[in-house]
C-alpha cells in the first residue's frame, strides 16, 4: 500500500486496488483531475487494512487479483457493518458474464468498468459516485449537528426545567425544614375542603405549637433552635400518614392536614400519640458541648363539616382550640368546642407568642 495523497483540505478519499503497478499509475494520472485524495492497493490484504483506517467514498477494485481475488475482498467488505454500504465499482480486463456480474452486485458493487480503462468514462463514473458520496456525508453531519443542538437544547430545558421546580419547592416550601409553608398549605386546604364537599367527605386541621421553644433559643441560641425545629419536622413526617400534611407557618408555629381516619377519637389518639413522639429528648448543640432538651407540644384540632365547612372559619376555629391548651396548661391536644370562641384571633394570637 502506498502514496497516499495528503491534502489540508477535507477531501473524499478513494481506494485504488490493483495488483499491477502500471494500471495503478495509469489510473492515478487520470483521477489527479478529481477533487479526491487517493488511497492504492497493490492486494486484497492491503485493501482490508485500508478500510481500516479510512472511510472511502468509493472502493475501485480488480477483480483478478492473486491470493484473494475482488469478489473475495468485496465479500468480506460486505461482511463489515462499517464498510457494506461503501460503494464498489469493479475493474475486470474483458467482459464479464451475466452471472458474474449478479455476483458481483450481490456482494455491493455498484457498477464494472472494463479494461483497457476509458478515461471519460473513469472519470464520470468516479465523479457521480464521489458527488453521491459528498451529499450523503454534508447530510449525515448536518443532522449529527442537528442532533448535538437538539441534545444541548434538551440539557438545558432540563437545566432550566430543574431550576423552576427549584423555585418552585422553595416558593412553597419552609427553608428549614423542608416542610410545606403557609401558602402551600392553605391551597390543598382549598383543595381538600372543595374535595370533601364534592364526595361528603371528613377531614381534620391542626395548628399547633412547641411549648417552651423559645428558652432554648434564649439559653442555646438560635443554632439550637434550628436543630430542634427540624427534629419535630421529621417526628411529623414520620408519624402523619402519607395523605397528611404537615406544614411550617414560621417560627414554632405548625399546622396539620389529617384526611384518613375513621372516627374523631381515632385522629385524636393519633394526634396524642404524635405529642408523645415529639416530646422524646433532642441533642443539640450548644457552646459548652451536645446536650439534651425535652420540648412539649400543643395542638388544637377543627373537624371538616362539623365545625366549619369553610377555609378561613376551619382554621380561625383550630387556632381556637389551641389558645384553649395554651390557655390550660399546654402540652395536649383539644379538639375545637364553641365555648373555645372567646376571643377575635388576633388578641388570641399575641397571647400565645408571649406566653410562649
Amino acid at each position: 500500500m502506498s502514496d497516499f495523497i495528503d491534502d489540508s483540505r477535507e477531501r473524499s478519499k478513494l481506494l485504488l486496488v490493483d495488483d499491477l503497478y502500471a494500471n495503478r499509475v495509469a489510473m492515478r494520472r487520470v483521477l489527479k483531475r478529481l477533487d479526491v485524495d487517493v488511497v492504492e492497493a497493490a492486494n486484497g490484504n492491503d485493501a482490508l487494512a485500508a478500510c481500516l483506517d479510512h472511510e472511502f467514498a468509493l472502493i475501485l477494485l480488480d477483480v483478478q487479483m492473486p491470493d484473494m481475488d475482488g469478489m473475495e475482498v468485496a465479500a468480506l467488505l460486505n461482511g463489515e457493518d462499517s464498510t457494506r454500504d461503501t460503494a464498489v465499482i469493479f475493474v475486470t480486463a474483458g467482459a464479464s458474464d451475466d452471472m458474474a456480474r449478479l455476483k458481483g452486485y450481490h456482494l455491493g458493487a455498484v457498477d464494472y468498468i472494463t479494461k483497457p480503462i476509458e478515461e471519460r468514462l473513469l472519470l464520470a463514473k468516479v465523479r457521480n459516485f464521489v458527488e453521491l458520496y459528498d451529499s450523503r456525508r454534508a447530510l449525515r453531519r448536518a443532522r449529527d449537528d442537528l442532533n448535538t443542538v437538539n441534545d444541548q437544547l434538551r440539557g438545558e430545558i432540563e437545566v432550566r426545567r430543574r431550576a423552576e421546580a427549584r423555585a418552585q419547592h422553595l416558593a412553597t416550601h419552609d427553608a428549614l425544614t423542608g416542610l410545606p409553608n403557609r401558602l402551600l398549605f392553605v391551597d390543598r386546604l382549598a383543595s381538600l375542603t372543595r374535595r370533601a364537599r364534592r364526595r361528603a367527605g371528613r377531614f381534620a386541621i391542626g395548628y399547633m405549637d412547641l411549648d417552651g421553644f423559645k428558652p432554648v433559643n434564649d439559653a442555646y441560641g438560635h443554632r439550637a433552635g434550628d436543630v430542634v425545629l427540624e427534629h419535630v419536622a421529621r417526628r411529623l413526617e414520620q408519624t402523619l400518614q402519607d395523605v397528611d400534611t404537615a406544614a411550617r407557618f414560621g417560627g414554632d408555629e405548625f399546622a396539620l392536614l389529617i384526611e384518613d381516619f375513621d372516627s374523631e377519637q381515632l385522629c385524636l389518639s393519633r394526634c396524642q400519640a404524635m405529642l408523645d413522639a415529639l416530646a422524646a429528648p433532642i441533642t443539640v448543640p450548644t457552646s459548652a458541648g451536645e446536650i439534651e432538651v425535652a420540648i412539649s407540644a400543643s395542638l388544637g384540632v377543627a373537624f371538616y363539616p362539623e365545625h366549619g365547612d369553610d377555609i378561613d372559619e376551619l382554621m380561625h376555629n383550630a387556632d381556637s382550640a389551641l389558645y384553649r391548651v395554651k390557655y390550660e396548661g399546654k402540652a395536649g391536644v383539644r379538639l375545637f368546642d364553641s365555648r373555645d370562641d372567646i376571643r377575635p384571633m388576633p388578641e388570641k394570637r399575641a397571647d400565645r407568642l408571649i406566653s410562649g
